[in-house]
């Protein structure tokens, strides 16, 4: 029996990412047998092996493109930070005014920031949902020029979906002027931020709102307190 060589390929990359069992059923294999059928024999022994292989391809995958669009994912728009600007470890936001999802994120969020002073929040505006989301982005990044970041953004959530008069609520709660922020909601640089943001969001593989990027990891969903808890203390280890 022969085997196509992306069979043996994925074995070689099963070996690699997951080691252990897959490492030593490699090294079970007979030079001669590379061609034939012990390698297939192998992965329906050991079918665990390939999904913990492709997530781990994916981690690898996210991690390069992480890495290769560091300061546009970790440096934030002036002014939209939360928790402690110089903490040791960033988790980075990227949300939509329209997202459940990301309103129920909320509380986990100030969990964190409240249990560990070392967290610094990057929010980042990710307005894929609507045409109400864009503006709504736009509105935020407005309040974060005039310092005002986390005061539109909590009271643009608790008003629930975004709409002109959810949004000019918000402005109002966050004693935003309503002139100047016009003025930068519709400028360049809230513009760039924003389509930067969607071309990242792209390069890392992020699959909706709220999506998260902690150390080199990326993640998509309401992943919860314990999960972020998790992922920072992972990114702290590593540094």
């Amino acid at each position: 029996m022969t085997i196509r060589p992306i069979l043996f390929a994925l074995l070689l990359f099963v070996a690699g990412a997951v080691g252990g069992a897959a490492v030593l059923g490699l090294q079970s294999l007979r030079p001669a047998d590379a061609a034939g059928g012990d390698v297939r024999g192998y992965l329906l022994a050991h079918p665990e092996v390939i999904p913990e292989a492709m997530e781990a391809l994916r981690d690898r995958e996210s991690a390069k493109a992480v890495a290769a669009n560091r300061a546009a994912i970790v440096d934030p728009f002036p002014g939209a930070v939360g928790g402690n600007p110089k903490g040791d470890v960033t988790v980075v936001a990227y949300m939509d005014y329209a997202c459940g999802y990301c309103r129920a994120s909320l509380p986990a969020l100030a969990e964190l920031v409240r249990g560990d002073p070392g967290v610094r929040i990057v929010y980042r505006e990710l307005p894929i949902l609507s045409a109400e989301s864009k503006t709504a982005a736009e509105w935020s990044l407005a309040a974060a020029e005039q310092g005002k970041f986390m005061a539109f953004h909590e009271a643009l959530y608790a008003a629930g979906r975004p709409s002109e008069a959810s949004i000019a609520a918000a402005a109002a709660a966050a004693g935003l002027d309503r002139v100047r922020a016009a003025a930068v909601a519709r400028s360049e640089p809230v513009a760039a931020e924003i389509a930067r943001n969607l071309k990242v969001a792209g390069a890392v593989g992020m699959s909706g709102t709220p999506s998260w990027v902690i150390g080199d990891r990326v993640a998509s969903g309401a992943i919860g307190y314990d999960a972020l808890v998790a992922a920072v203390k992972a990114a702290r280890v590593k540094g």
